[in-house]
C-alpha cells in the first residue's frame, strides 16, 4: 500500500512546565536545570527537523499533540510518533492493526552525559526501545518506508476481558492488576487454561502486591526490572509474574512463567478494590471483589517499524 497520508504525533514541547513559577525556577540545582532545559531544546529541534524532512517528501501530513489525541486514528496511511516509547505506547491505544506506526526517539540517552553526571543525578534521557529512528537516520528510514524497502513487524498486544466483556484498550507493553493502594495486599487466584478446554488447569491462590503480565515488547521494561526474562520481539507468548507473593509455599514455582497464544490466564479477584493498569498509567480500569479477568494475546497486533527491519535492509545494499 502506498503511504501518502501521515499523522505526526508529538510529545508535548513544554516537557517540564514546573520549571518556573512566576518567572522563578523551582529547580535550584544548576546542573539539573541545565539538563532539563537541554532536553526541551533537543526535543523541539527534533520536531522541527522531522517536519522539515516531511515537507520535502511526496506526502500529506498533519501534526497533533499527544495530549490532544482522544479518538481512534483512522484515514491515515501511517502514524509517526516523535518523543520516546511513552509516546508510541500512548498512540498504540488509538491504533488498530490497519495503520502502521514509526517511532522517532527525539531525545536519546547520551552515555557520556550519564557517566559524567552519575554522581549528581540520573541523566538518562529516552531509551526508545520501540523507536526505529532518531534525527540522525529519520530521512533514510522514512525513504525506506515510502519506497517499500521495509515492512512493519507484527507486534503482539494483550487482550483483556472483564467479566467476559472485552476492554476497549489493548496493552502493547504490559498490564498490572493490583490494589490501587501500593501498600495494600492484592488477593486473587489464577489459572492457565487451553482455549480448547481440553485440560483441567491448576488454580493458584495468591496474596501479593499484584500481578503483572507482559508481551514480548514489554519484556524489556518493568518485567525485566522485576527479574523477568527477555523474549524474542515477535513472540506471541505472554509472560506473567506475581509481585512479592506472601508465603507462596509449594506454589512458588508457579508465580513466574509464560503462556502460549492458544492459552489464556483466568484471574478471580478477591480484594474489595483493584485496578487494571495498561502500559503504565496510560489506561486504567477498576475491578472489585468477585470480578473475573481473562488475559490473552487475542488482541489485534500493532504494526510497528522496528530497527531490526532497517538493519536487514542495510545489509542487502
Amino acid at each position: 500500500m502506498a503511504i501518502r497520508k501521515l499523522l505526526l504525533l508529538l510529545k508535548p514541547v513544554d516537557l517540564y512546565p514546573f520549571l518556573e513559577t512566576d518567572g522563578v525556577s523551582l529547580i535550584k540545582n544548576h546542573q539539573v536545570l541545565q539538563y532539563l532545559e537541554s532536553r526541551c531544546k533537543v526535543h523541539r529541534d527534533a520536531i522541527t527537523f522531522c517536519q522539515e524532512i516531511l515537507n520535502k517528501k511526496p506526502v500529506e501530513w498533519k501534526p497533533i499533540a499527544r495530549n490532544d489525541l482522544s479518538h481512534p486514528i483512522r484515514d491515515v496511511d501511517m502514524v509517526i510518533t516523535v518523543g520516546g516509547d511513552g509516546t508510541l505506547l500512548h498512540a498504540s491505544h488509538f491504533i488498530d492493526d490497519s495503520v502502521p506506526v514509526l517511532g522517532v526517539n527525539s531525545d536519546p540517552t547520551q552515555a557520556h552525559e550519564v557517566e559524567e553526571l552519575s554522581d549528581q543525578f540520573d541523566a538518562s534521557r529516552s531509551t526508545g526501545h520501540l523507536c526505529a529512528a532518531t534525527v540522525d537516520n529519520f530521512e533514510q528510514v522514512l525513504d525506506d518506508i515510502l519506497f517499500g524497502r521495509v515492512v512493519p513487524s507484527k507486534v503482539s498486544r494483550i487482550s483483556v476481558k472483564l467479566n467476559s466483556e472485552p476492554l476497549l484498550s489493548h496493552a502493547l507493553n504490559d498490564i498490572l492488576i493490583s490494589h490501587p493502594c501500593p501498600a495494600a495486599v492484592s488477593k486473587f487466584s489464577f489459572k492457565i487454561k487451553n482455549k480448547d478446554g481440553d485440560t483441567n488447569p491448576k488454580t493458584v491462590n495468591c496474596r501479593s502486591s499484584g500481578l503483572r503480565v507482559c508481551t514480548a515488547a514489554g519484556s524489556t521494561a518493568a518485567m525485566l526490572s522485576a527479574g523477568g526474562f527477555l523474549m524474542p520481539m515477535l513472540s506471541r507468548d505472554l509472560q506473567f509474574m506475581v509481585r512479592e507473593p506472601i508465603s507462596p509455599g509449594s506454589a512458588a514455582t508457579l508465580m513466574h512463567s509464560s503462556f502460549k497464544p492458544d492459552q489464556s490466564m483466568d484471574v478471580n479477584w478477591y480484594s474489595d478494590h483493584g485496578t487494571i493498569y495498561m502500559d503504565g498509567c496510560q489506561v486504567r480500569y477498576n475491578v472489585q471483589l468477585g470480578d473475573t479477568i481473562e488475559i490473552s494475546s487475542d488482541a489485534p497486533v500493532l504494526n510497528v517499524f522496528l530497527s531490526q527491519g532497517f538493519s536487514q535492509v542495510r545489509s542487502r545494499y
